[in-house]
């Protein structure tokens, strides 16, 4: 189902049963997933994939070129995955030559409106981008990351798994996983112990996961020493290991 007013291009590929609404523009080299809906004056730029069962509101921008002083116009991409949600007036950049030529929104996420998510960032599945929450360049969100309303984070920060960052923060470090975090510059207030649990979380791993916390966060330890002690005296589960290599692969620094 197009309408009339649509602009969408023959080198456009679209699924079954798209709907692409009033004055929306679909550009060359756009795939669009079956049962996805396009919104009024939205715009989809080429070499941009849009998964299946998608909803893209009135006004998005998806794919446009990266706000980038060295992008040259390359034929970098965008990909939003299945299941997908964009709100009003959100924008996703594709991605640049230097940060790998590539744009991800994962499955199942939500960009709220005003949200950005610039070039070459990656967000993971089930993500939560509230309104006009920003994430400069080169960022990696992990599953299940919610991100508060009007918080900035800098480029090339890790937001780890089932992390929480509350509204209105500035995010300059990574984020370890599991945790909550609020502020300018934002600090870390605990596990994010609520979501965690709705995620179906045991009493048993919460409780890994306070030591580990504690441990690394709470008693004046260096990283490095935290990291050493964690592995001497936990049982290194799942959650446990992934929270132990997020902090050694860290770049920027993490946020305490």
């Amino acid at each position: 189902m197009i309408h009339p007013t649509a602009i969408v291009s023959p080198g456009a590929t679209l699924g079954d049963n798209v709907t692409i609404g009033p004055y929306a523009v679909i550009q060359d080299d756009v795939v669009i997933g079956s049962h996805t809906t396009i919104g009024p004056h939205a715009v989809i730029d080429s070499h941009t994939t849009i998964g299946e069962h998608c909803q893209i509101f009135q006004f998005a921008a998806i794919g446009a070129a990266p706000q980038s002083l060295k992008y040259e116009g390359e034929p970098t991409t965008t990909r939003i995955g299945d299941h997908t949600i964009v709100r009003e007036f959100a924008t996703v950049h594709r991605g640049t030559v230097e940060g790998g030529g590539q744009t991800i929104v994962g499955d199942y996420n939500l960009l709220m409106a005003c949200s950005h998510v610039a070039h070459d960032c990656r967000t993971g599945h089930h993500t939560i981008l509230a309104n006009a929450a920003t994430l400069a360049g080169h960022i990696i969100l992990g599953n299940h990351v919610t991100v508060g309303g009007l918080v900035a984070i800098h480029q090339f920060v890790r937001v780890g798994d089932f992390a929480f960052i509350g509204g209105k923060s500035a995010v300059v470090k990574d984020i370890p996983p599991y945790v909550i975090a609020a502020g300018d510059r934002a600090s870390l207030h605990g596990l994010n112990t609520v979501g965690l649990k709705r995620q179906g979380f045991t009493d048993e791993s919460l409780s890994r996961l306070k030591k580990v916390y504690r441990i690394v966060f709470r008693i004046g330890l260096t990283l490095k020493e935290a990291i050493e002690r964690v592995k001497a005296e936990m049982e290194m589960t799942e959650e446990v290991d992934y929270f132990v290599r997020f902090l050694l692969n860290s770049e920027r620094g993490i946020t305490r």
